[in-house]
């Protein structure tokens, strides 16, 4: 065999190929993926000779494929300079404000895609802006009445002692509610004084016999229909509720909000307790009755039972028993219709005292004898025993007026002789209690006539309201 020089030996592919190592395609793959980052490859601790970067393949069949770097539409933002302790102040105090709208994902999608946004037509309303609650238009003073008003407003009577007398002729008209105006009550304390309650959320305070302004307060806190309005016995403080699941006590000379007292329900009714001033009852759209602590603000009694919406609550001559209506329309059942209800034991004394098929939007107590009336939306009002058993009179009823679903409610005069009650013909009847005759109708309004009081003072003097927003002052 001949033998090759050196030189040659070296340049032969035979002794190329004995120094040549062998590669595995994983590691290829483990090289390509090995890198910290997308973008920059990894250095190699040791430099590749000249056989391995000759047959490194140049098209590799497992190419890893590396994301684009994103192209960022907004330019770069350049850091704020750090500032010292003293120089903050400063800087703060110099820097104008500048204002930001935030541009959402969605809006960027379509400035990106050339596509116009479109606005809502209905933008969405704006938060609660606090308004005024409280407008004084007048004064709520006796100063300037009429010389027989101040007359009979100056000298009271002691007791029952005048005669109730039947109004002829309308007095005052008082008009500013925009809607139905469900409930109004005296005050006993300032007998000039009228509050009313609308659906149309606000509390009007009348100074009836002013000669200047009539409409002395305007209250404006409850954010939904006002459904009850009543006069502290004591104070000049008027208790409201409404649709708001509220009830509010107002203190009328300063316009203030005293307390608010939250139910989960719309609260329809509210009556203060007879003997202590600080309690008062509440009805609301759940069934509840609460028996509420004006001290406190919190519930001292509360009264559970199977009932439907309270239509309407009043307490008897001595306050230890109450007594309730509801609708109970919906479940097919006449009883807990009106119940008779035990004011500290909290339980029911009778529940079948109502068993007829008709619910009663009013009740009221006599002011001097063992007895209450039911107004029924059978078109008449039911008188019912407040001393056990709680009978139904089976012989006598007051039945001239009409009810056919309205609110209509009734009202007894100071010596309890007479029945005053609203109609839905617009027109107010005057019964004798008694004899349950009707005595006089008087066409009122237009509309139906929701609630009617008697003076607290004057016997000959009756205050209305319609469906329409009226109030009126009979003499």
């Amino acid at each position: 065999m001949t033998k090759l020089p050196s030189k040659l030996l070296q340049n032969s592919p035979a002794f190329a190929a004995a120094k040549i190592p062998t590669f595995c395609p994983m590691d290829l793959l483990c090289n390509a993926y090995s890198n910290t980052s997308d973008d920059e490859p990894e250095p190699d601790s040791k430099p590749k000779t000249k056989a391995e970067s000759e047959f490194q393949p140049k098209n590799p069949i497992f190419t890893p494929s590396k994301r684009p770097r994103p192209e960022y539409p907004y330019p770069p933002t350049n850091p704020h300079p750090v500032l010292r302790q003293n120089q903050r102040y400063s800087a703060l105090q110099n820097e104008a404000p500048v204002a930001v709208r935030y541009v959402s994902k969605r809006e960027r999608a379509l400035l990106s895609s050339g596509i116009p946004e479109v606005l809502d037509p209905k933008p969405s309303p704006e938060p609660n802006v606090p308004v005024a609650s409280t407008q004084v238009l007048g004064s709520f003073f006796n100063s300037d009445p009429r010389h027989d008003i101040f007359s009979s407003l100056r000298h009271q009577p002691k007791g029952h002692a005048q005669q109730s007398r039947i109004p002829g002729r309308l007095s005052t008209a008082l008009c500013h509610h925009t809607k139905a105006v469900k409930a109004i009550n005296w005050s006993p304390s300032h007998a000039h004084l009228l509050a009313s309650a609308g659906m149309d959320h606000q509390i009007c305070i009348w100074n009836v016999w002013s000669r200047d302004q009539k409409l002395a307060r305007i209250f404006s806190f409850h954010n939904a229909a006002v459904n009850d309005v009543k006069w502290s016995p004591q104070q000049l403080f008027v208790l409201s509720c409404g649709y708001d699941c509220s009830s509010r006590l107002v203190d009328v000379e300063k316009g203030i909000e005293i307390q608010n007292f939250r139910e989960e329900q719309a609260v329809r009714v509210i009556k203060f307790h007879p003997e202590n001033s600080n309690l008062f009852l509440s009805g609301g759209s759940k069934g509840s009755l609460r028996l509420w602590d004006v001290r406190t603000g919190k519930v001292a009694h509360e009264y559970n039972r199977s009932m439907g919406p309270i239509l309407d609550v009043d307490f008897t001559i001595s306050g230890k028993q109450f007594v309730s209506s509801s609708d109970v329309s919906g479940t097919n059942m006449s009883e807990n219709s009106i119940i008779v209800w035990d004011v500290l034991r909290e339980v029911p004394l009778s529940n079948q005292v109502y068993v007829e098929a008709y619910t009663c939007p009013c009740i009221r107590h006599h002011p001097l004898d063992p007895y209450f009336v039911g107004q029924s939306n059978g078109n008449y009002i039911a008188i019912f025993s407040s001393t056990p058993p709680f009978r139904l009179d089976k012989y006598k009823r007051y039945e001239s007026h009409g009810v056919y679903g309205f609110p209509i409610k009734c009202d007894f005069s100071l010596d309890g002789e007479k029945l005053v009650s609203g109609s839905s013909d617009g027109s107010i009847y005057f019964y004798n209690s008694r004899s349950s005759k009707l005595e006089r109708k008087i066409k009122a309004y237009e509309q139906a006539c929701i609630d009617i009081a008697f003076h607290p003072i004057m016997p000959n003097v009756v205050a209305s309201c319609s469906w329409n927003g009226d109030v009126s002052v009979f003499e």
